[in-house]
């Protein structure tokens, strides 16, 4: 028996690209073509005639990877916009060759719907902060005293108790001088009685903080319009890095149910794709139709974790009311952390 040690002919024509390639064999695998030869490749099934694509043939690659996917995406939009849970049952059960997988799903749905955000949003955002802009430098000209004497930097002074500990951002317009912003989780700062105060956060943020807003309450609102356009871009970010934890409170609030871990996250994917999708159809300037995308979000989970958990309904809401309230609280606090860090940086 004698051992050759030349390397295949596909192997070769690799590392010797100069080397005319042999037309009966196959240039991704290197397998010979049958006679007469077929359109595909019996081996990896790829086309046996090469050649650079027109550009129709080109666009047509492209729909037909991202658009028909021989009916995936659209037999998995069917079911996930109108059969709720289904389609995580469909994966738990193994049948996951004709869905398009929850993790594409979700990151397909999500930057769709975050551009749309983004497109809907930024011209309303623009348009704010010029309208701001204008009318601070207007007060800056007639103002008698300028915007810093109105802060008494040293003691921090405690927030009033009529404040709203919910508002994120809380701004009088009949006053220039009072206003506050946070109220999540004691995170809060603003202007009460001539006096800056600053609660729940670090002594070097608080004075940061100190600083900008002893250039007024105008340049105040005008950062707060950019932190919002800031954190609008990394609030897709945000949320996929949120999935984990959603993930682990349904796995640890339905721990009696034997899931893995994987599982609980392949329908929290399957959620958050529709959660997204009912946040494209809240930006359709269509009179209540942000209501009732709002109801069908509600509802849909309640159905969708009844079905693929397979509880009562009175266990159904207890747990769902415990899943809603955890994932808000982690949800908002980190919301609110990042607009605090967006807006001292």
């Amino acid at each position: 028996m004698r051992l050759s040690l030349r390397p295949p002919r596909f192997l070769a024509a690799v590392l010797h690209p100069d080397i005319p390639s042999d037309p009966a064999l196959c240039p991704n695998c290197g397998s010979r073509f049958a006679e007469p030869r077929p359109n595909y490749c019996g081996e990896c099934g790829q086309e046996s005639r090469v050649r650079a694509p027109t550009l129709g043939e080109f666009t047509q690659q492209l729909g037909g990877a991202y658009i028909s996917m021989e009916g995936a995406l659209w037999r998995t939009l069917w079911r996930l916009l109108l059969l709720p849970g289904q389609l995580t049952l469909e994966y738990l059960k193994g049948r996951r060759r004709r869905y398009v997988l929850p993790l594409r799903l979700y990151l397909t749905i999500s930057v769709l719907a975050l551009l749309a955000l983004r497109l809907v949003t930024a011209p309303k955002l623009e348009a704010q902060a010029e309208e701001d802009a204008q009318a601070a430098a207007a007060i800056a000209v007639t103002a008698s005293a300028p915007a810093s004497t109105a802060l008494q930097a040293g003691t921090p002074a405690s927030a009033p108790a009529s404040a709203s500990r919910g508002a994120v951002v809380e701004l009088d317009p009949g006053d220039d001088q009072n206003f506050q912003v946070g109220g999540l989780a004691g995170l809060r700062f603003g202007i009460k009685n001539q006096k800056f105060f600053c609660e729940g956060l670090p002594v070097s943020m608080c004075k940061r903080l100190e600083k900008r807003l002893a250039q007024g309450r105008g340049h105040l609102k005008q950062e707060i319009l950019h932190v919002v356009t800031r954190s609008l871009n990394n609030l897709g970010l945000t949320m996929f890095l949120l999935l984990p934890a959603f993930a682990l409170w349904l796995k640890l609030i339905f721990i009696d149910k034997r899931l893995r871990y994987t599982e609980h996250l392949v329908f929290a994917l399957h959620l958050h794709a529709f959660w997204f999708a009912m946040l494209l159809l809240m930006l359709v300037p269509v009179e209540g139709l942000q209501l009732t995308a709002t109801f069908a979000s509600m509802g849909y989970a309640l159905v969708a974790i009844q079905r693929v958990y397979r509880t009562r309904w009175w266990s159904t809401l207890l747990r769902s009311s415990l899943l809603a309230t955890l994932n808000v609280c982690v949800t908002s606090l980190v919301i609110a952390l990042l607009f605090l860090a967006n807006l001292v940086s």
